[in-house]
This record gives C-alpha cells, sequence and structure tokens, in this order.
C-alpha cells in the first residue's frame, strides 16, 4: 500500500491509527483500490486487545439468552467487537472451566453465573478478566457490573393477579433456589400469598430446575393431586412451554380447570387459545445493557464505581387466567 500511494510505511500506519498526514487522500484513495482491511490480529498485538467478547449462559436453548445475545451483539458490531458463545448447561464446574479458559484469550464477559455461591467468576475477577453480570449475581457481587431484572416485583403482580381473580389454591414451578431468579420469584411469590391469608399448606410447589422437561413433569404432578390447583405460576418460559404440553396431553382446560402465568413472554404466547398471561421483561435490552457496560468497563479499567441496573417487569394480563370454578376440584390426570 505505501508503494501504491507513494509513501513511506510509517506514514500508512499512522494515517490508519487514525493520526493526521499530509497524504491522507492519496493513502484513502490507495485503501480503496487495494480493498484493504486492517488486521485483526496484528492490531490485537499492538493494543495488547483481541476485540473479542464472551458471552457465557446457563442454557443456550432458552429464547430469554437468544434475545440477550441479540441484543449484546448490535452493540458489540457497533464497536468492532467479536462475540463468542458458550453454554454452562447450568454445571458450575463447567463454568469454571469456561472462565479460567477465557482469561487472556478475550477482552471480558458476559456472564450469568450457574449459582448465586459461585466463586468462579471471583478468581477470573482476580486474574485481570472484566466481567458483566446478566440476569443473575452472587455473593460479593458488589464489585460487578451488573444488569438485572425486577423478579420481586413481577412475582408479586403474578401473585396478586391471581388472587385478586379468586384463586386460593395456588401453585408454583420453580428453577433452582440457588439461582438469583430462582430464589427471588420463588420467595416474593410465596411471600406475597401469605401476606394475603393464604395458609402455608394451601401453597403447592415443585421444582423444573428452569427446563422443559421439569415444567412437564411438575405440571403433570400437581395436576395429579387429589385436590389440584386452581392456577400456576410458572417461572420461567422453558418451564411454561413444558406446563403447556403437560396441560394439553391431560386434555386440562385453560383457563377454566386451571390458570397460568408464565415468567418470561414467548414469541408466540399472544397466538396460543388462550393467549398466555405473562410477566415481561426487556430481553434484548438486557443484553445490550451489559455490553454497553462492559465496554464501559474496557474503556476505563480505573476504580469506577460498578454499576447494577435492575430493569422493569410487567404484567400481561391475557386468556390464561380467569376466576377458578366454584365446582369440587377433582384430579384432572
Amino acid at each position: 500500500m505505501a508503494r501504491r500511494a507513494g509513501v513511506s510505511v510509517t506514514t500508512v500506519s499512522r494515517f490508519l491509527a487514525g493520526q493526521p498526514v499530509r497524504a491522507a487522500d492519496t493513502i484513502r484513495t490507495a485503501v480503496a483500490d487495494l480493498a484493504y482491511r486492517p488486521s485483526p490480529v496484528a492490531r490485537s498485538l499492538r493494543s495488547g486487545r483481541t476485540r473479542s467478547i464472551a458471552v457465557v449462559v446457563p442454557d443456550v436453548t432458552n429464547p430469554f439468552f437468544a434475545a440477550v445475545v441479540k441484543g449484546a451483539e448490535a452493540v458489540a458490531r457497533q464497536d468492532e467487537y467479536h462475540l463468542f458463545l458458550s453454554n454452562t448447561d447450568e454445571n458450575v464446574d463447567r463454568e469454571a472451566a469456561v472462565l479460567a479458559d477465557l482469561v487472556g484469550r478475550v477482552d471480558g464477559v458476559i456472564l450469568a453465573p450457574t449459582v448465586e455461591s459461585d466463586e468462579a467468576p471471583l478468581r477470573a475477577h482476580r486474574a485481570g478478566l472484566p466481567i458483566v453480570f446478566l440476569d443473575r449475581e452472587i455473593g460479593g457481587s458488589a464489585m460487578f457490573d451488573a444488569v438485572l431484572v425486577d423478579n420481586v416485583g413481577g412475582s408479586r403482580r403474578a401473585a396478586e393477579h391471581l388472587l385478586d381473580l379468586g384463586h386460593r389454591r395456588i401453585a408454583i414451578v420453580n428453577g433452582t433456589m440457588r439461582s438469583t431468579p430462582g430464589r427471588q420469584r420463588r420467595e416474593t411469590f410465596i411471600e406475597t400469598l401469605t401476606s394475603r391469608g393464604v395458609e402455608p399448606a394451601e401453597i403447592l410447589e415443585e421444582v423444573g430446575d428452569f427446563r422443559e422437561q421439569g415444567g412437564y413433569q411438575a405440571v403433570l404432578r400437581l395436576l395429579a393431586l387429589e385436590h389440584p390447583p386452581t392456577a400456576i405460576f410458572v417461572t420461567n418460559n422453558l418451564m411454561t412451554v413444558g406446563a403447556l404440553r403437560a396441560l394439553h396431553d391431560i386434555g386440562a382446560r385453560v383457563p377454566d380447570q386451571v390458570s397460568i402465568v408464565g415468567f418470561d413472554d414467548l414469541d408466540l404466547a399472544a397466538l396460543l387459545m388462550p393467549p398466555l398471561t405473562v410477566v415481561e421483561r426487556p430481553m434484548e435490552e438486557q443484553g445490550s445493557l451489559a455490553m454497553r457496560l462492559l465496554l464501559n468497563r474496557l474503556r476505563d479499567r480505573g476504580d469506577a464505581t460498578p454499576r447494577r441496573i435492575v430493569l422493569e417487569t410487567r404484567l400481561l394480563v391475557r386468556g390464561s387466567t380467569a376466576r377458578p370454578a366454584t365446582a369440587t376440584r377433582k384430579p384432572l390426570s
């Protein structure tokens, strides 16, 4: 390129680095003629940056994390960062191995920790790897940037909605209590029910591990009880899919026999028959905000105070919830 423009290699290097040079127009023409693109490898060697960011999630099959990655990738592309996706499959050991391998290989990580007692992020942080938490936190999170959602407000609104409809025998299908959303959604939902006079013995609970099959089996167990619930709150989208499949398989009528509320909207939720009542949150925005926090952290590696952003949730009331039937209920399976 220097030969094409008739200038020195040093002058071309200064131009490509954004510095003013006298032959700028000539070099710009040579760049266009040669269709030149800077080598990312060479640039990383000069800057000490890889221009790569990893997004580490517990379940790549979850539509929520797909939306998050989409939001994060859009922001990363604007800054010419490459995105790598890694799946931990809700496995603490796998997450620890992934983070250890990423140290020195990427400039930073957006991470949804597997459990709140997780220590792998702390080790990676001490090794100099910038991390932003997404959707979940760990003990000692005060030193990390984080983008979360209002699990408390969303779960409270779901409980109040079912109570206001007149439901008293209510069930919750929850994920693991070791994760931030699992713990917060369960605790808030049950506290709201008991604060409104529901006896603890009336509250039914099954664990679905945030997986579709877990939600399916949990709902089958609930509806096989001698006195099944009249309403069910399912605390994530994959378990909601499983719950709906279980209701379909046993022929349970929604909402005539059982009302259902899910946490996280689904693309087809409004098109189901009946449409699904859900706690909605801004999923893509969660990813884009996490990426912006990480890029800001990469630009300023100083002692800037970590930011903790909590996005609002809202209850979308559709057709899957209604007042409970007054007749004595019998097992549905």
